[in-house]
């Protein structure tokens, strides 16, 4: 039987739709201004079951942008604040937390659970690669996020294969990566070509994870989360939309 909370979902992609979502294992890494709107779209679209993954902790700069950043939240880890929300959402969700930055054979050892769907919400770019190659290695379909930094129109935001990205300065390393390691295709990425200006990026130090900083909007961040979880839900129901 399908939940109440659930019926409009049905409504709009179908039972066999619906069914689809709930037999998925979706996996999130990254739980920032994207990650955590797209870990909760997916969530309430009726996904059943999911892994979350993020080592931080809600800073006070992130309540600008970032779902789960509230003065109360401040210090707490952004994994369990995700996990707490999504289960209070559907209590009948399977949900993994995981409370660490995941690098390397660690990430192969997530992976390696086995998923109908990845979700890179990384913002640091070996990881992000890492996560992205040994995904496709498993032919796990993914969707990555570029830089919603720097960038105010949400019209322009795209949703495309990594090789047709342009004028994003993540997607220009990350395919440098990825075409190292053997790939150059095979992907989406959810990106906008906007030009970012370069005045308003400032260099930090003693941040861990990040060697810069740029100005953000509070809408942009969840717009490329909304638009990572239509990619996914799309896929895993099969609306064909």
């Amino acid at each position: 039987m399908i939940p109440d909370w659930l019926e409009r979902t049905e409504m709009l992609i179908g039972a066999e739709g619906l069914k689809k979502l709930q037999s998925a294992r979706v996996l999130v890494v990254g739980l920032g201004g994207v990650g955590a709107f797209a870990a909760e779209m997916i969530c309430r679209a009726g996904v059943g079951s999911m892994t979350i993954v993020d080592g931080d902790k809600i800073h006070p700069s992130n309540r600008n942008r970032q779902l789960i950043a509230l003065k109360s939240t401040e210090g707490s880890f952004k994994a369990d604040l995700a996990g707490s929300r999504l289960s209070d959402i559907n209590p009948d969700l399977k949900i993994t937390i995981i409370r660490e930055y995941i690098r390397e054979d660690r990430i192969i050892t997530v992976l390696d659970e086995g998923f109908d769907y990845v979700v890179d919400a990384i913002d640091t770019l070996t990881p992000k690669a890492f996560l992205i190659w040994h995904s496709l290695q498993r032919k796990y379909p993914v969707v990555s996020s570029m830089g919603s930094g720097g960038k105010f129109d949400p019209i322009k935001i795209n949703i495309t294969d990594i090789s047709e990205t342009t004028n994003c300065y993540l997607a220009r390393i990350l395919r440098k990566k990825l075409h190292g390691m053997g790939v150059r295709e095979g992907f989406t990425a959810v990106w906008s070509p906007e030009t970012t200006d370069k005045t308003k990026i400032l260099p930090v130090s003693g941040e861990k994870n990040k060697a810069s900083v740029v100005g953000t909007i509070s809408y942009m961040p969840a717009a490329f989360g909304i638009a990572c979880a239509s990619v996914v839900i799309r896929d895993l129901a099969e609306t064909g939309k």
